[in-house]
């Protein structure tokens, strides 16, 4: 449980904020911020039962949030999201697309299945590019609004052990800065997010295929540990903030110099 949301002003307060990857890790994290933040959050996930969890938990703290079930790998799952969002706020201030896929097989590059690089494909790169043309659509009916997508250090550089992963979430890098390029005159800011090591299930479920994973990341961090998933929700919830006015196109490391 969160501390009780009251009714002071807030970073997000009064903005409507749609959630990928919500009913755990970085997504719960963030949902719950922004909730406490003053934000009404509308919740996308598979798990629809965690997911339920997460929102019982804000509302029990006082918060506005309604959950839809998202597979992002299928994108009218996605765009229904969106239509609900419209449906419960009639506008879309902010969204954050933060659902991702771990590879199920790590490395090497040529031993990586067709299936999963096509996995990485729909739920990494093509789930980002629907949500955020249904995103935006909605943000013009209003007065603009912001985008954050999540990314990863391992796009920022080689990745022999995830190499599907990182070149999808690199893509995705180059899709939010033209996104953010694109749109800036409808007053719709996109900027992305590179989480380095983050203590979430994600994480524990590589250590679980890739042992001594987390120890290594932990090694390789300047700060000697893990991230939170509030700390990288921090930075999301800055970004979709009119504090971050003058904020497109960024791709933002939240990795304690791991990647410096």
């Amino acid at each position: 449980m969160t501390a009780e949301i009251t009714s002071s002003i807030g970073l997000l307060t009064g903005k409507a904020i749609f959630v990928t990857g919500a009913s755990r890790g970085i997504g719960a994290a963030a949902a719950r911020l922004f909730a406490t933040e003053g934000a009404s959050v509308v919740l996308g996930a598979r798990s629809t039962d965690a997911l339920d969890q997460v929102v019982a938990d804000i509302r029990a703290d006082g918060g506005v949030a309604d959950a839809v079930r998202v597979d992002l790998a299928d994108p009218a799952t996605i765009r229904a999201a969106i239509d609900r969002v419209a449906e419960l706020h009639g506008r879309l201030d902010g969204a954050f697309n933060n659902g991702a896929a771990i590879q199920a097989g790590p490395g090497p590059l040529d031993g990586t299945a067709d299936e999963d690089i096509d996995e990485q494909y729909q739920v990494n790169f093509r789930s980002h590019w629907t949500a955020m043309t249904a995103e935006a659509a909605l943000m013009r009916r209003g007065t603009g609004g912001a985008i954050v997508n999540t990314s990863s250090i391992g796009s920022r550089r080689a990745n022999p052990v995830l190499p599907a992963y990182g070149a999808m979430k690199r893509a995705l890098n180059s899709l939010t800065e033209t996104a953010a390029v694109t749109w800036a005159a409808e007053g719709i800011r996109v900027n992305g997010i590179t989480p380095g090591g983050t203590a979430t299930e994600m994480m524990q479920a590589w250590e679980e295929s890739t042992p001594g994973i987390i120890e290594q990341v932990t090694a390789a961090s300047p700060l000697g540990r893990m991230g939170r998933p509030e700390e990288v929700a921090e930075v999301a919830a800055w970004l979709l903030s009119d504090r971050a006015s003058y904020v497109n196109g960024a791709i933002i490391p939240v990795d304690g110099g791991a990647g410096a």
